[in-house]
């Protein structure tokens, strides 16, 4: 199971120790909580000479999810994993609605005015979109809060390449293309992940998967990436050289799902290989030993291990330095989302772009603001009775609302609340344990694909 991170009275990280020991430390009162989020204890006794194991944090970064991993090279123990997902979709959707507010706002009775365009700065170099920069610093912040809180002396991170020349073409090559060996596998791992890794007809998991041409080469289909997909045997075989259409006549539905999803554009591949260097500059700036493995590299330490596809999982198995054996029987993930700090919009608008109510410039509202997580102790006789655990939104009225997870508390006073987690731009939600990588599996372990 994941492990308690331990700071000294100084706030120096010392060696994680096991949940019971922390339990103790805590009621004999040796110790109190510093952080929930991951969970962190302060000691309240000084310590001589602390000893201290270095361990290695391992990133495994994604589009949209990210998973991260806290590993003792030399006992391979897993001292903690979480998948940190990232809210890139989300910036993009708010900085559309950010310039049609803008645009509609200057159309306005301006027929007359002049252009503007041409007044911009020009980008400094290696700017990237506010959508793929916040993929980079919210891996960058959790790096540096581990840091923080347990002794790290190195960092492995996975340094994917999709390569989206042979994904277009690939019959290109000599001076046009000197990457060749890349492909092949890039190429599959690209089509797994697009494709649900399942059967495309069937809809069949955990089992060997074929690459199958949607328009047939026989019928003029190409190699492009949007005309395969993947298909289990029996029904690559059924399938043969028919038409698609032909094929599906009888399942409309299914046919439609998979045209739309052949034409799904490469987006997802394309924020990897933006990003990739530039979150390895970064990481390299925090002055650690950054070591890069390949995603082959990664899925063959995981398949030999017969673990299943997880993005925690995924980031124990990064880089050459993975232990043999892991320990990760028990381990329960901590599943992080990038939530942000909230916006500074202070004319709120309707879907059409007009105001209609005005925010304020203040956050905090009697000692909290809106994302803090707290405990709410209602006295008897009051409409919210109760104790509540949740997200609390606050208004300078003092009369704030909770969101648990059975419901949303409305009308609690601020009298009432305990703070538990103050907002640091993420929520939180523990995973699931499991005492097995079969078990995991549901009892099943698949073949290599």
């Amino acid at each position: 199971m994941s492990s308690v991170f331990v700071l000294d009275r100084k706030k120096q990280p010392l060696n994680p120790v096991h949940p019971g020991k922390a339990r103790r430390l805590l009621s004999q009162g040796k110790a109190a909580v510093f952080k929930r989020f991951p969970f962190t204890i302060i000691l309240k006794h000084e310590v001589a000479e602390p000893q201290t194991e270095g361990l290695r944090v391992k990133i495994d970064p994604g589009s949209k999810t990210t998973g991260l991993a806290l590993v003792n090279d030399g006992s391979g123990h897993v001292v903690f994993v979480a998948e940190l997902k990232h809210r890139g979709h989300e910036i993009k959707e708010s900085l559309d609605d950010r310039r049609a507010v803008r645009r509609s706002r200057r159309r306005r009775q301006t027929r007359y005015r002049k252009p503007r365009f041409s007044n911009r700065r020009t980008k400094k170099k290696g700017w990237l979109p506010p959508s793929l920069e916040s993929r980079i610093s919210n891996i960058e912040t959790w790096v540096e809060r581990l840091i923080r809180l347990c002794p790290i002396i190195a960092i492995s991170q996975e340094l994917v390449k999709f390569d989206l020349q042979q994904m277009e073409n690939p019959e290109i090559s000599g001076l046009q293309y000197q990457q060749g060996t890349l492909a092949g596998y890039e190429l599959r791992e690209y089509l797994l992940e697009k494709w649900g890794r399942q059967c495309a007809y069937c809809g069949k998991r955990n089992m060997p998967l074929q690459i199958e041409h949607i328009v047939p080469r026989s019928k003029g289909g190409s190699d492009r990436v949007s005309n395969l997909t993947l298909a289990c045997e029996p029904c690559n075989k059924k399938k043969g050289t028919q038409d698609l259409k032909d094929f599906l006549a009888k399942k409309p539905g299914l046919l439609n799902k998979i045209q739309a999803q052949a034409k799904a554009p490469l987006k997802d591949a394309t924020a990897v290989n933006a990003t990739r260097w530039k979150l390895f500059h970064r990481l390299q700036a925090l002055g650690l030993s950054v070591e890069c493995g390949s995603g082959g590299l990664t899925k063959y330490n995981r398949s030999i291990r017969a673990y299943p596809k997880t993005h925690w999982l995924d980031a124990c198995c990064v880089g050459q330095c993975t232990p043999l054996r892991l320990q990760v029987n028990g381990m329960v993930p901590l599943f992080i989302e990038a939530s942000g700090y909230g916006n500074r919009q202070l004319c709120g608008v309707d879907k059409f772009g007009f105001p209609y109510r005005h925010r304020q410039r203040k956050k905090v509202h009697h000692g909290y603001q809106t994302g803090d997580m707290v405990r709410a102790v209602v006295p008897a006789g009051l409409k919210t009775e109760g104790t509540h655990i949740g997200r609390v939104l606050a208004r300078a009225t003092g009369s704030f609302d909770i969101g648990t997870p059975h419901g949303r508390i409305a009308g609690v006073g601020y009298r009432c609340l305990r703070p538990i987690h103050r907002n640091d731009g993420y929520s939180y939600q523990k995973g699931v344990r499991h005492s097995s990588p079969a078990e995991m599996m549901g009892g099943f372990l698949p073949q290599i694909m």
